[in-house]
């Protein structure tokens, strides 16, 4: 353990902000960060072991006992239940001899509940030590236990093959499919890497003439705020500052959302060279990709790409044999938490923390990363602005419409014929979204725009168009058909996301969304009242003191579908009658106090 611990701590210089790296490879080194693994990371870096313990306990892949030689992480979103998730659960639980969430007696396998994985377009699936098993059936469940209980490694339990693109190259080598539906004209379009970089040299291009292209272009944000990226850029530029740092928020943790996967997957150059083209812009010698931890696999393959752009001077010192313009990226994996989306949140976690959100102002543009001026844009924005760069503004304002121009990465999932990627031209209705992916419209019951985070939208705003103008999305969309409860089976999943998912700063959002989750159950059960229903709504304006987006919006699961299918809330009433409460079921009210103190019933009454 101490030999594991020193070599991580030299790799990293011993410095405290490069803790997250630090502990996931002690961590894929020994399996766990039990206390004196803590005790001596914390004084390799002559900090508290206090501090070291509150990072390791905000990550949900961080953990300080073994979860087994074989860790199986399944994802337990709302489309892997569609998708048949509790068979596979039975299977693994009566194939291991252990039950859910918990290690066989022999530490030979671990099975463990973890959020969404990125992998939507191909549910039931799981992490396995690291890599990626999708679309699981209850017979390739019984071949894994068999091939774990045999000792066989990871590439050997590979029994489907690998997947098309670049998962088939040796640096990925994973059984996962892009599921590339359609290809629009920017992001998926035939791209020569460096060719962005080398517009810029060609026509000694200024960094405020970078930022004027960028501005007329019009390209907002895709992670799903759509702040306008030119203005971003130029606020980081301008923020006075020692140093600039750019940023690449690639995690992209919103259930049903896995486009930054495919374009890391096919188009890693353009994301890069978006970096490098806005480190010009901002002034920046330094980048990060920040990237999830459920995407681990594609550490290797995205490596060598930065290396080939070393090699062939776009990265590094005088780039493209321009003096002076200097930048490096480097990886920043994340542990599990969906709130490091959050670009304050990711910053903290970047830097060695809990991903909590910083108060704001100041905006990460004026006080980032190490407090220093940090511009945070999502993965397919800057793919947008290194295409804008090579072709135009005026080529890229060609498509969407007015107010929203360009194209859009969807994500789409669920009860459809095809799952999978598609770039699309912002004005699509989501009509044509399901004529698109082969799911009939008169059988469709729902379609979640923007993830759990956005809108449920019922067959009578089907006509809505996807923009900024009418529905934005950061790039997910579920569909929800008829034989699903969409309460039961889609909005309590969401809800016990956002439980999962709080941070725990604020408690507008550590309480409000279980006080949802309670009394969406007390509907459920058939136990509720039209007040009940009208006070989830009136909370929705307790949310708003939330300070960031996971709290403002975790109400909106419940809220919109409240909205638009206030029906199926109100069938659940078994008493219509208003004047008299449920009765109060003392034993089930005092459970879990009880389970706590272990007093028994009678206890408790007296």
């Amino acid at each position: 353990m101490q030999e594991t611990v020193a070599r991580a701590l030299e790799r990293y210089d011993h410095q405290a902000r490069r803790l997250m790296d630090i502990l996931i490879d002690v961590q894929e080194s020994i399996g766990y960060l039990s206390d004196a693994t803590i005790e001596e990371i914390a004084e390799g870096l002559e900090v508290s072991a206090v501090d070291v313990h509150q990072t390791v306990s905000f990550y949900h892949f961080f953990t300080t006992e073994s979860r087994g030689t074989y860790t199986v992480y399944l994802s337990d979103s709302a489309i892997a239940v569609m998708k048949g998730r509790e068979q596979v659960v039975q299977e693994f639980e009566r194939e291991a001899g252990c039950a859910w969430n918990s290690t066989t007696e022999d530490g030979l396998i671990g099975l463990y509940d973890t959020a969404d994985i990125g992998m939507a377009d191909q549910e039931p699936a799981a992490i396995i030590n690291g890599k990626m098993f999708p679309n699981l059936t209850t017979f390739r469940v019984r071949e894994l236990v068999a091939d774990m209980r045999a000792g066989k490694t990871l590439d050997e339990m590979r029994h489907a093959g690998l997947g098309d693109g670049n998962n088939a190259r040796p640096e990925i080598n994973a059984p996962v499919y892009n599921n590339l539906r359609k290809r629009g004209p920017v992001v998926f379009d035939d791209y020569e890497p460096g060719s962005a970089l080398q517009c810029i040299k060609d026509q000694r291009l200024s960094p405020d003439e970078v930022i004027e292209l960028v501005k007329q272009s019009g390209i907002r944000g895709r992670g799903g705020a759509g702040f306008p990226t030119g203005m971003k850029w130029q606020f980081a530029r301008q923020s006075p500052g020692e140093r600039r740092y750019v940023f690449c928020n690639a995690d992209e943790g919103e259930p049903g959302t896995f486009k930054d996967r495919v374009i890391l997957t096919e188009r890693p150059r353009l994301v890069f060279d978006g970096m490098a083209a806005a480190a010009y812009a901002v002034g920046a010698e330094k980048g990060i990709l920040y990237l999830r931890y459920e995407y681990r696999y594609l550490r290797e393959f995205l490596e060598k790409q930065l290396e080939e752009m070393r090699a062939e001077g776009w990265l590094g010192e005088n780039i493209g044999g321009k003096q002076g313009y200097n930048f490096e990226i480097r990886i920043q994996f994340g542990a599990g938490s969906y709130v490091c989306g959050e670009e304050s949140a990711l910053i903290e976690s970047a830097e060695g923390k809990r991903g909590e959100p910083r108060d704001r102002p100041p905006f990460p543009v004026q006080e980032g990363y190490l407090n220093m001026p940090t511009a945070v844009n999502n993965v397919e924005t800057l793919c947008l602005a290194a295409k804008v760069l090579l072709k135009g503004p005026q080529w890229y304002k060609q498509f969407g419409t007015a107010q929203s121009s360009g194209t859009k990465v969807l994500s789409i999932s669920g009860d459809c014929q095809y799952p999978g990627i598609y770039e699309v031209e912002w004005g699509f209705t989501v009509y044509d979204v399901l004529e698109m992916v082969g799911a009939r419209p008169e059988k469709t019951q729902a379609v979640q725009v923007g993830g759990p985070a956005g809108t449920c939208i019922g067959p009578n705003n089907f006509d809505a168009v996807l923009g900024y103008e009418d529905v934005a999305t950061g790039g997910s969309i579920i569909i929800v058909g008829q034989e699903h409860d969409l309460l039961a089976d889609v909005v309590r999943n969401f809800n016990r996301f956002f439980v999962d998912e709080s941070c725990g700063a604020c408690a507008t959002c550590r309480v409000l969304t279980v006080m949802y989750g309670r009394q969406l159950e007390k509907v459920l059960s058939g136990n509720g009242k039209r007040k009940d229903i009208d006070a989830m709504v009136d909370w929705a304006k307790i949310a708003e003191a939330s300070r960031c987006g996971l709290g403002k919006s975790a109400p909106n699961p419940i809220v919109n579908t409240i909205k638009n299918f206030r029906y199926l809330y109100e069938g659940r009433i078994r008493n219509a009658d208003e004047r008299f409460e449920t009765t109060l079921d003392l034993t089930q009210a005092t459970a879990e106090a009880r389970k706590v103190t272990g007093r028994p019933m009678r206890a408790m009454s007296n």
